[in-house]
């Protein structure tokens, strides 16, 4: 059995390390698709540390005039001179004060291009790679987590680039500027009193900041579970309302949101008593400053105004510590939301291309299996070394109980699993050794429930090829008869489906599929159940879409209803994942196997089984 690959399992929450988110960082903006950034990033960095350099000198300026208004009123003298000193030094405050806020909010404009194309950049990354992960990967997965994932993710890139480079960085630089100017100017005391608050502050926010990142995790897995409860319900909708299980479903997600609340509330509790302990230092420092000034202008070492300035300076070191504080805190988390993105970015594809894998080249369209098994996980085999050959051109039906491994046939063809053992080829070359774009491009699928996007008709059936004329599409939709159905909606080609084309009767759906088929024109066509859902009027329709679908093209379909593969040019039976009986109708019938026993309780259980028989084949 394949031991499971790295693409179906994430690990646990990975705790977030700010070194590595940095070096994360560092290598989006050295990326070849940040280069046209730069020089703007360049300036924005620069707009911000001359910011800082006004903040540190704005309290000197105002102190200043404050204290040639003290002597001017002490001596005396307002002179003209003391006039135009104080509102000088007053102006100069107000424009280094004005200078000092406005420099970030230009910054700030000139930043938002490169801060949105980042988060683009990795958004579109996160989801690129899980378009590129095996089945496995996307059957064990709930869509809503993995777009939390990739949503978060992405969030987190524009905050660590905004806060680390534009915050945290500029309020070192500011605390380094006002703790020299303070002991220059002023006196070398207070440079200790401003550094030791400020390091406490950062201790005490650090200590608290990291018992409360376990709480906010916890919350945010609460959240992630409502959502995906959330999604995973309401795009089952159906299936919830078939089985009466709107009160189970409201309990469920009542369940989830409440332990969601719960683990809000311990967050935001948790919070207040940072935010205490934090204004506990911050009042602790400005004191301090206030009473050392106090004694040492009674000494007549500095002047009223020198206290102002100093109170004014640490006022300003504890602005951005603030934002500090609570950036610390969601810095913290960003970290665990970017990590968790890369986690998944780390997954490998359990089916992955060999390097430089060609491309697959169809002449005739033979489809060989060589001694094939495989094993789904939990199962002891789905698969046991079956070999047979499908011609070129040939309408080829499977059929056996359920669980006898038809579909997992189909899936090892399409390359969705690789087999334990064994070898498929197609035309002769094994599909394992060519690339899995050119292998899909092949093969063209009908399936039992064709899943349409929340879109127009015109661009569902477009889906099979994109690069399609209107000529073809229509030719496509005339061929699959669905011709009437379209002239008759007022809105035509261009009718919205809805989400997974439930606007649509499963007829509709199908013939839909088909005419996705037809505009493919693949040289092997797929037929997975594709009838086995509808009534015998839709079958009948379905069924001539089919056939003209099938014509001229290898077809391998899959049947629980034996009537739609009773003309096959050759019947496989499986049964248990081996292939026990094989041959066309008539001559399973007459051999009285298996094939033989289904067909008779499949008779047994509808009077008009025989008059539905019909052929595919053309």
């Amino acid at each position: 059995m394949t031991a499971p690959s790295d693409d179906t399992q994430e690990g646990p929450a990975p705790e977030g390390r700010l070194d590595e988110a940095i070096g994360r960082l560092l290598t989006l903006l050295a990326s070849p698709e940040m280069a046209k950034w730069r020089v703007r990033m360049a300036i924005a960095f620069g707009l911000t540390v001359l910011a800082k350099f006004f903040s540190v000198g704005a309290p000197v300026l105002f102190g200043e005039g404050v204290n040639v208004l003290t002597r001017a009123a002490t001596d005396g003298t307002l002179s003209t001179l003391a006039w135009w000193s104080f509102g000088g030094a007053f102006l100069a405050y107000g424009l280094a004060r004005f200078a000092g806020t406005a420099a970030p909010q230009a910054r700030d404009a000139l930043f938002a291009p490169v801060s949105n194309d980042a988060q683009r950049l990795v958004a579109v990354q996160g989801f690129a790679h899980v378009q590129s992960l095996s089945l496995r990967y996307h059957q064990m997965k709930r869509t809503g987590a993995v777009n939390r994932i990739i949503d978060r993710g992405a969030n987190a890139v524009d905050f660590l680039l905004r806060f680390l480079v534009f915050n945290i960085l500029p309020a070192l630089v500011e605390l380094t500027l006002a703790a020299i100017v303070a002991a220059v100017i002023y006196n070398w005391i207070f440079s200790v009193v401003i550094v030791i608050a400020v390091l406490a502050y950062a201790v005490v926010t650090g200590v608290m900041t990291e018992w409360r990142v376990k709480l906010r995790r916890r919350m945010n897995e609460a959240d992630t579970e409502v959502n995906a409860r959330s999604v995973d319900t309401l795009s089952n909708f159906e299936t919830v309302k078939a089985f009466a299980a709107e009160q189970r479903e409201v309990d469920r997600y009542n369940a989830s949101k409440t332990r969601y609340a719960d683990a809000a509330a311990a967050s935001q509790q948790s919070l207040a008593g940072l935010n205490a302990a934090q204004a506990a230092i911050m009042n602790g420092g400005l004191l301090a400053v206030a009473l050392l000034g106090g004694v040492l202008a009674i000494r007549g070492e500095l002047e009223p105004g020198d206290i102002a300035a100093l109170t004014l300076m640490l006022m300003n070191v504890y602005q951005p510590l603030n934002i500090l504080g609570w950036a610390y805190r969601e810095i913290k988390q960003a970290t665990v939301d970017l990590e968790r993105l890369f986690q998944m970015l780390r997954l490998r594809p359990e089916v992955a291309d060999i390097p430089d894998a060609p491309a697959l080249e169809v002449s005739g369209a033979e489809v060989r299996y060589e001694d094939v098994s495989f094993s789904h996980e939990g199962r002891e085999r789905s698969v046991a070394d079956l070999s047979l050959t499908i011609e070129p051109g040939s309408f080829v039906g499977f059929c056996g109980p359920s669980g006898a491994g038809k579909s997992t046939l189909l899936r090892l063809l399409y390359r969705f699993f690789d087999p334990d053992s064994g070898r498929i080829l197609i035309d002769g070359q094994d599909i394992s050794r060519v690339s899995q774009v050119s292998l899909r491009d092949a093969l063209g699928l009908v399936p039992q429930e064709v899943v349409l996007f929340n879109d127009t008709l015109w661009e569902n059936v477009l889906y099979g090829r994109p690069g399609a004329t209107e000529a073809d599409v229509m030719d496509a939709i005339e061929r699959a008869r669905l011709k009437s159905f379209v002239d008759g909606l007022p809105a035509g080609m261009q009718t919205r489906v809805g989400e997974r084309g439930l606007r649509l009767s499963g007829g509709e759906k199908q013939r839909v599929g088909v005419a996705r088929a037809i505009l493919k024109n693949p040289p092997i066509l797929i037929l997975d159940e594709a009838t086995s859902a509808l009534d015998s009027h839709t079958e009948a329709e379905v069924q001539a879409a089919l056939a003209e679908a099938a014509r001229g093209r290898t077809t391998i379909a899959v049947a629980h209803r034996l009537s739609t593969i009773a003309g096959a040019d050759q019947i496989h039976v499986l049964e248990e994942g081996a292939l026990v009986e094989s041959g066309r109708h008539e001559e399973l019938l007459a051999a009285g196997g298996l094939y033989a026993s289904m067909w008779r309780r499949q008779a047994d259980q509808s009077d008009t089984a025989p008059a539905r028989v019909r052929a595919l084949k053309v």
